[in-house]
């Protein structure tokens, strides 16, 4: 028998995030006696690192999870120094998949130097924060395709953000979907049925949103829209699941316009399928996206989606998606909406298969490049 495969994937954390989801997917569909994930992480205490949303079924599918402290600009020369540390360490990786571009430039050439085969910079996102953290991505982030053996991208918008048009232009940057297990979120009448029951729900229009509370999701913006569509539809209820630092100025916002009866905040859920089956029409106003999976998610589960037109067309696999600007007044947005609620579910599942969006499919691309390093499957 041949000796298993050790991938090591490099992240912020392994909470429930896009694509700590999207990787999540791919891991449960390999044969992990001939593939296996290990998972580096970020922690300020590393000693002390909380576990996260996915630790335990990271643990349980026999995977490790390793911690290098948090990057914080002011600690290059001690974050190289554990980087260094670690790579001197571990030599048993085939390949080191690095989905935090911010230090990608960092860590990627180190784990090269200390002997792991193929080294590959993943783009899952396209745009930064404001302010100094984001003026700081972009510098470290600077000259990142020449630093990578691989430059994957979830989107074209997401490859040129990080490795630049030149490297687009040039076809050393290859786009990969962020494919879901479609079949877990077709549309399934009985389903809806149980969910909206649990829920309490009857004849609500259940609008629904999935997503970190974070200045990229752009979540106030979001509510000004659902408050336009509570004066439309007064049945209207938000579906909120998701996490984060912002969700207090949130659930505040709410309480100030009145609708904080009207909008359930309801965490992060391990099937989040099921609450796609609720909900009658999906919202994503965000300032900046790669390829969103959440945005997958609802069309796979027959969900009219409502986003910013900021968010790339390849993330339309289906009809459902409708483009809207966030400069326009949030009225716009909710006479959109409430006009779209009388649609006709349907099942999109060979849709999203087609477009490339399922994860199943994409796992045999994914296991030829792990044990060939080719990526033409993909």
């Amino acid at each position: 028998m041949s000796e298993t495969i050790r991938v090591l994937h490099v992240l912020g954390g392994v909470g429930l995030g896009g694509a700590e989801s999207r990787i999540m997917d791919l891991y449960r569909q390999m044969d992990r006696n001939e593939i296996q994930f290990d998972f580096l992480v970020h922690s300020s205490a590393m000693n002390r690192r909380k576990p996260e949303f996915y630790d335990e079924d990271i643990l349980s599918l026999g995977g490790h999870i390793y911690v290098l402290p948090k990057f914080k600009v002011y600690n290059y020369l001690s974050y190289r120094k554990a980087v260094r540390d670690f790579f001197r360490q571990h030599h048993e990786f085939r390949v080191v998949q690095g989905h935090m571009t911010s230090t990608a430039g960092i860590y990627l050439p180190i784990a090269k130097k200390y002997g792991i085969p193929v080294t590959v910079a993943h783009a899952r996102n396209a745009g930064v924060v404001k302010g100094l953290k984001g003026i700081a991505t972009r510098f470290f982030r600077r000259g990142l395709a020449q630093k990578a053996d691989c430059c994957f991208a979830c989107s074209k918008l997401a490859g040129e953000d990080v490795f630049g048009k030149a490297a687009m232009e040039e076809g050393r940057v290859k786009i990969i979907y962020n494919a879901i297990d479609a079949a877990e979120f077709t549309y399934d009448p009985k389903v809806r049925a149980q969910m909206r029951k649990q829920l309490g729900l009857k004849e609500e229009l259940v609008i629904g949103h999935v997503g970190r509370f974070n200045y990229q999701k752009n979540h106030p913006y979001l509510i000004d829209i659902f408050a336009k569509l509570c004066e439309i539809r007064q049945n209207a209820v938000l579906l909120m699941l998701g996490e984060g630092s912002d969700q207090e100025n949130i659930r505040e916002k709410c309480r100030m316009l009145g609708i904080e009866n009207k909008v359930r905040f309801l965490g992060n859920q391990r099937r989040p399928q099921d609450y796609y089956q609720a909900m009658d029409i999906f919202l994503l106003p965000s300032f900046f996206e790669g390829l969103p999976g959440v945005l997958v998610e609802a069309q796979a589960a027959g969900l009219r989606c409502f986003v910013s037109d900021t968010v790339t067309r390849e993330a339309a696999a289906t009809e459902l998606v409708t483009y809207l600007s966030i400069e326009q007044p949030a009225g716009v947005w909710a006479k959109q909406i409430a006009e779209a609620a009388g649609y006709e579910r349907q099942n999109t599942f060979q849709r999203m298969k087609d477009a490339g969006f399922d994860v199943k499919t994409q796992t045999t691309g994914y296991r030829l490049f792990y044990e060939r390093g080719d990526s033409s499957g993909l």
